[in-house]
């Protein structure tokens, strides 16, 4: 937007400078008791507030306005971000009071949905990442931050299947990209997945100027200090290090480290095995209802809640790290007064990680800081909670720095229930302040002196209702009403007529005034200064705050799993470097909290004789929970939690593969079936020997012998190529005969009673395989009208009968295939081979029209 700022106010073009500069950010401009906008900003700003457009000025002059209360701002910003705006903060850099002509104004802040660091504007539960990619000679480089908890982490991958994995397991507010890959695929397919991605320019990914951005803020020599080793590890993390840096204008010191990992230092999930195991969020709308977090979430801290979540999408490879929490949370399960005790400790601990952060910030309140102390006193509390146990996990905990210089200096400093603004003064305690102590003292006493005043006037002039009262705008004075005003004395000064009273001044209460409110505004200037300073001394013990707030998350993760095993029956699983799979009565543990009844527990036992699982059966049976509760049991155990299961020997999985449901994505303009083929590419490409596989239905979105052939075919591949423990449910009960190749398939069935042409389903998985599907039963259970069922039950007898027509046709022409000259033997007829299949078959086909071509095709051969 262009401006002729001739035209303008000099606070006006103020304005339109700074606009200039952010042409497609919302800029709320800091006039006075409001943030302002203007022009097109304040049509966007009236419409998504829902707050009224005004206009300021006339004329030539005139300019649309919408503004919002400073006071309100957290709740204004907070819906303008929601809604995808970046919004740049003006403030006020001077006090006007103070000003010599036009206020001095200035850019604080600029921010974006990644960059949210208001407690009132972040979900407790999840962290709010920023995630920086960069691309360079077909590898990825991925950097994520959430400036609210200080996190900083980076790695790098080979494929655009695991940067989708990447991005879905942190689910960032902000993705931000080079420039130069605006346009790239996988970026548009991201765009539609609907997260908002915001380019940064080319010359901060370069790595030098990357390397120098990470250098200059940690301070250090070399990057090689965390161990930044790939050179996308510095593009993408300067770049988003510089990202910050121009957004938050801040020193962002809580950003203390950067941590690479590998993602292969953890399961991989990839997108559609996060999506389809509800992990942390669900299909239907998103949220945690009915997924494995909400099940397993015993936490008490809002960090533990989002730690137990990184934990549940990103379960360990390290068998020592799984041993260790297992071995925690058998000892907490064994002690479970103390459990409690802990737990409701726990309960006292406010989000510290995102109060530090805060603190660095400089816009932390007093209450903050009261609850930073409260929470600090709970760890010595914790650690002698803790002092008899002897898990090495735990021992480790009790060994946290307890920053008793934090507690100390907030307790000696701030009064304990302190207002929230900081502008208003008393939040420092009498006695940690000198100087403040004796402007407090002068303040007191002289309000003393106005009672005393009040009380000598009222005395003195013989007027019971004379009153000192005080305003902003003439300060203190005497009120008079008007039936006395006879008998005011002549050395009072008229100050002002109201309607019922008069105000008066005299010298003497015009000498107190001015007493009074130089020590009131002395008073708030020191107290102002002194929150500051006390704010940048706290601010130097960050990274302990930092590690406190880390072990305690732990903490709250391990009680929260014992709290789960003790609820919900679970017992410790033995986890191991083999390749088995074993689980003995294992139970889904989101089905089994959600459905009424006793849960009917299954055994799978998945070994090197035995890896791919063939499971047959109506729909509606259990085949798809029972597929999803072994994987969910083998992700549990890897997060070193207790299972839904009597007994669990769990070979550590390094990638779980999920091909489960069916959905049209419309959106990015891909069918069912297309869907379904590229996830499992995904998987043909990317499993290994170690990987767990659970495939639901492959094949039923095209047609039937084209999805049969494919189920055989992927079969194969996992069996011959793969070796991947596999468990695949099908209604291609023709897949049974692979066990007759393969001894390492083997056929398993969910068990089905049949009562009166009525079936039950038993949902206990048997070996061996089965041929019925029990569809037209199913229907009926769903309600289908009764002549919907009457009339499938008829057709499928004629499918029935063309089966036996066609299995004739296929013997027929294998017996003519296989003569030979010195054995010919007589060639059946159809209806000869008819009877042999099913000699009841006539009876049936008598009732129905025959298809007679069918039969004079096979005797023509």
């Amino acid at each position: 937007m262009s401006f002729n700022k001739s035209n303008l106010t000099p606070a006006m073009r103020q304005y339109a400078d700074i606009k200039e500069q952010y042409p497609n950010a919302v800029v709320l401009f800091r006039m006075g008791d409001f943030y302002e906008t203007f022009y097109e900003d304040a049509k966007t700003v009236s419409k998504v507030l829902d707050i009224v457009l005004t206009s300021r000025g006339s004329g030539l002059k005139k300019a649309p306005l919408a503004g919002i209360p400073y006071h309100a701002l957290d709740q204004y910003l907070a819906k303008l971000i929601r809604a995808n705006y970046t919004v740049v903060m003006v403030e006020q850099l001077e006090d006007p009071k103070l000003a010599k002509g036009i206020v001095k104004r200035g850019v604080v802040r600029i921010v974006t949905p990644g960059t949210i660091i208001e407690d009132t504007m972040l979900e407790k539960a999840s962290n709010n990442y920023l995630l920086c990619i960069d691309f360079e000679q077909k590898k990825f480089g991925i950097s994520s931050c959430d400036i609210s908890t200080g996190e900083f982490v980076t790695t790098t991958v080979d494929t655009i299947q695991q940067v989708f994995a990447e991005v879905e397991k942190y689910s960032p507010a902000e993705i931000i990209i080079p420039l130069s890959l605006e346009n790239a695929m996988f970026i548009e397919e991201l765009k539609k997945k609907s997260y908002l991605i915001n380019t940064h320019d080319d010359r901060f990914y370069v790595i030098e100027k990357a390397q120098r951005t990470i250098q200059d803020h940690f301070k250090l020599q070399s990057v090689d200090a965390f161990g930044l080793t790939h050179p996308l590890n510095v593009s993408s993390s300067g770049a988003l290090l510089s990202y910050l840096k121009e957004t938050q204008m801040n020193t962002l010191s809580h950003l203390s480290s950067i941590r690479p990992y590998t993602i292969s230092d953890s399961m991989i999930l990839d997108a559609a095995t996060q999506r389809n195991l509800e992990l942390v969020k669900n299909i239907k709308d998103q949220t945690t209802r009915g997924t494995l977090f909400e099940t397993i979430n015993f936490t008490t801290t809002a960090m533990g809640q989002r730690k137990l979540k990184q934990w549940l999408l990103r379960p360990s490879l390290k068998l020592k790290t799984i041993e260790e929490r297992l071995e925690s949370v058998s000892e907490l399960t064994h002690d479970q007064i103390t459990l409690d005790e802990i737990k409701s400790t726990l309960d006292e601990v406010q989000d510290i990680q995102r109060i530090i952060t805060r603190i660095t910030y400089g816009n932390a309140n007093p209450k903050d800081l009261v609850g930073l102390k409260q929470s600090l006193l709970v760890v010595p509390k914790l650690k002698k909670l803790l002092a008899s146990f002897k898990s090495k996990k735990i021992v480790t905990i009790k060994e946290i720095n307890e920053a008793t210089n934090v507690t100390k200096l907030i307790e000696e400093s701030i009064k304990q229930e302190p207002p929230i603004t900081i502008r208003e003064g008393n939040i420092i305690k009498d006695g940690y302040n000198k100087e403040l102590d004796e402007l407090r003292e002068i303040a007191y006493s002289t309000k003393d002196w106005l009672q005393k005043f009040e009380q000598q006037e009222q005395k003195s002039t013989n007027i019971k209702s004379l009153k000192v009262k005080y305003n902003r705008v003439f300060g203190y004075f005497i009120e008079v009403t008007k039936s006395n005003l006879h008998l005011v004395p002549s050395h009072y000064t008229r100050k002002q007529t109201q309607a019922n009273s008069e105000r008066y001044i005299t010298d003497e209460l015009k000498q107190k005034e001015s007493l009074i409110l130089g020590a009131e505004d002395k008073i708030q200037n020191l107290e102002y200064d002194l929150y500051q300073s006390i704010l940048k001394e706290i601010s130097l013990h960050t990274k302990t705050v930092q590690n406190i707030a880390n072990i305690i998350s732990e903490l709250d993760c391990l009680v929260s799993f014992a709290e789960c095993a003790l609820q919900k029956r679970y017992f410790k699983p033995d986890v191991t470097n083999d390749y088995n799979i074993m689980i003995n009565d294992g139970r889904h543990p989101v089905v089994e909290s959600i459905e009424r009844g006793e849960f009917i527990e299954n055994d799978v036992s998945l070994d090197q004789g035995s890896n791919l699982h063939i499971i047959t059966g109506p729909n509606m049976a259990g085949k798809s929970t029972y597929l999803r509760q072994v994987a969910l049991i083998v992700l549990l155990a890897q997060i070193g939690s207790f299972v839904p299961a009597r007994s669990a020997s769990i070979g550590l999985v390094d990638r779980i593969f999920s091909r489960v449901g069916a959905y049209d994505d419309l959106s990015m303009g891909q069918s069912t079936f297309m869907i379904e083929m590229t996830e499992t590419a995904n998987i043909l490409h990317n499993a290994t020997n170690k990987s767990l596989i659970i495939l639901d239905e492959i094949g039923r979105g095209t047609s039937t012998y084209d999805g049969f052939s494919l189920a055989w075919a992927i079969s194969e591949y996992v069996v011959d190529i793969l070796k991947s423990k596999t468990l695949f449910a099908t209604h291609y009960h023709q897949l049974n005969k692979l066990t007759d190749k393969y001894p390492t398939v083997k056929n398993f069935h969910v068990a089905i009673q049949e009562d009166q042409k009525e079936i039950i389903f038993l949902r206990k998985i048997q070996e061996g395989g089965t041929d019925k599907s029990y569809g037209v039963h199913v229907a009926k259970l769903a309600g289908l009208p009764q002549s919907v069922i009457e009339r499938a039950k008829f057709m499928m007898d004629i499918f029935e009968h063309d089966k036996i027509i066609d299995q004739i046709h296929s013997q027929v022409i294998a017996d003519f295939t296989n003569k030979t000259e010195s054995k010919i033997e007589p060639i059946k007829t159809p209806h000869e081979k008819k009877a042999e299949l099913d000699p009841t078959i006539s009876k049936k086909l008598n009732k129905k029209p025959i298809q007679k071509s069918l039969f004079e095709v096979v005797d023509n051969a």
